[in-house]
């Protein structure tokens, strides 16, 4: 029986595999018309999977592929590096070249005419700086002469654009192709499920896979760890359900150590403003691959342009919904002790109507007494120095979010963030005595933010099958209109109330 494969690449025989024939067909028809190129996708993307079956259907059309793996080799030195790469080009081709200095081995690879190799370097970035200069030349100068020897095409793969950060002298490497390696599709994805409903007759409710496509963007590594965790889970299951999905979720945010997760947690904290200002702000950040941040954040898939459409300008937004929720966790303060206080006061039957739903208008006016009892300073974190780390928009979702966990908790309720969520707000699910409740807290920009905001948590609780939806917006206690009230409206059959936090900026922040 076949499994979902989370480590190096598939064995079709062994894991199940989507083959994605359109981008093989590609790299195939760049290697035909013997071009260098590059590729360049964040981790997890599938890329030695790819190249494992893309070397399969070279070989059927005659040619040797050589695939080396330079990631290891960082700070070794040249020698080093040398004997690693003519060694693999030696096993991979069946030649005998020696071992001299990069130019010569290139030169030796030149003198063949009648074999049609394939070269692909794998995480080229790995190649020590001081001599992958030397390396790029020779390939350079191997593309400029390919119509006379063997080295028909070198493909260059990496976590970012070599085209973009490599340079030699003053100009930049210049292989004018690149090949996209895209997360699967949403139709990939239930391709790949039904390979594994086919072959166990285990399957997945269609919640469940939508719910992985949202939540992982369909990074494929993301996609078979959650399948994987799903079905090792629950081996004798028939149908796996959305409590199973939950379930994985949680283990996802709370429980493993995810390797993936852990490097978005070490890239995140090199620009810690940054992330926490497109956590927790709803101000568009303009996305220039070439401010140090943006270039990092997306080549590790934390982030990703989006076209507005208004405008047309490119803007930031996270990539993968499951790295957000993660990283909002990570930012959260626990260590506050404002939860402790919070329960002191809390006797939960005081929030309960008589038909067992939750009356919100006590609850909120209960947080807006803790509010202003205790401020928002106490959600802000400090630096070893006494400076304050985080955004004062983060105290504010942080303290909403703390206040309602420790309801939640006390009443048992189950609790869910949602994975489509706009910028700089947090969506929640709540589910407690037969009822769901759609929370949405953000803070006020302008009276058409404020107004769309309504729309859109209408139309996520349609979406969700969700009958009432709270929005709670943090408000300038300096902002005075008729048109920002608190109220409660019917949008699309859905029950809307509005909530308004006042806060005095100068006294909080």
């Amino acid at each position: 029986m076949r499994t979902f494969n989370t480590s190096g690449p598939n064995i079709p025989k062994e894991n199940y595999t989507i083959k994605r024939q359109n981008i093989i067909d590609e790299g195939i028809n760049l290697v035909k018309n013997e071009r260098y190129f590059t590729v360049w996708a964040p981790h997890q993307t599938g890329k030695s999977t790819y190249f494992k079956l893309l070397a399969n259907e070279l070989k059927k059309n005659n040619y040797k592929v050589a695939h080396i793996n330079t990631e290891n080799l960082k700070k070794t030195p040249e020698s080093t590096f040398l004997k690693n790469f003519v060694g693999e080009l030696n096993k991979f081709w069946a030649t005998n070249f020696s071992q001299t200095n990069i130019s010569d081995i290139f030169y030796q690879i030149e003198l063949l005419k009648k074999q049609k190799f394939v070269l692909i370097i794998d995480e080229v970035k790995g190649i020590e700086s001081q001599y992958l200069n030397s390396f790029l030349h020779a390939v350079r100068k191997a593309f400029h002469t390919r119509e006379k020897h063997c080295l028909k095409s070198v493909i260059l793969v990496g976590v970012v654009n070599i085209t973009g950060i490599i340079k030699e002298n003053a100009s930049l490497f210049n292989i004018v192709d690149n090949l996209e390696m895209p997360y699967f599709t949403v139709e990939e994805v239930q391709e790949l499920f039904a390979q594994h409903e086919t072959e166990t007759g285990q399957l997945f409710d269609k919640k469940v896979i939508q719910k992985i496509c949202e939540i992982t963007a369909n990074q494929p590594g993301l996609v078979n760890g959650f399948a994987k965790k799903l079905v090792d889970t629950n081996p004798n299951k028939k149908q796996l359900d959305y409590d199973d999905y939950l379930d994985t979720e949680r283990w996802y945010l709370d429980i493993t150590v995810d390797k993936n997760i852990s490097n978005i947690f070490n890239k995140a904290d090199e620009h810690r403003k940054f992330v926490q200002k497109l956590l927790f702000s709803t101000s568009k950040l303009r996305y220039r691959i070439n401010d140090n941040a943006i270039k990092k954040l997306n080549a590790n898939g934390l982030i990703k342009p989006y076209k507005n459409t208004v405008d047309k300008k490119l803007y930031v937004q996270f990539w993968v919904p499951l790295y957000k929720k993660a990283l909002f966790n990570y930012y959260y303060p626990y260590t506050n002790g404002e939860g402790e206080r919070i329960a002191e006061n809390m006797l939960v039957e005081e929030y309960f109507d008589n038909k067992n739903e939750i009356n919100f208008d006590k609850l909120i006016d209960n947080y807006k007494q803790h509010i202003n009892l205790r401020s928002f300073r106490p959600y802000r974190e400090k630096d070893k120095n006494g400076n304050f780390k985080s955004i004062p928009e983060a105290a504010m979702i942080y303290s909403f979010e703390t206040f309602i966990s420790v309801f939640l908790q006390i009443i048992e309720a189950r609790s869910y963030k949602e994975a489509q969520v706009s910028l700089g707000n947090t969506n929640l699910i709540i589910n407690v005595k037969g009822f769901e409740y759609f929370i949405e807290t953000k803070k006020y920009y302008n009276p058409t933010d404020f107004k769309k905001g309504k729309d859109q948590i209408a139309y996520y609780c349609k979406q969700a099958g969700i009958k009432k939806g709270i929005y709670i917006v943090f408000i300038k206690n300096t902002i005075k209109s008729d048109k920002i009230k608190e109220d409660t409206k019917i949008i699309n059959n859905i029950e809307v109330k509005t909530y308004l936090i006042y806060y005095d900026e100068k006294k909080e922040f």
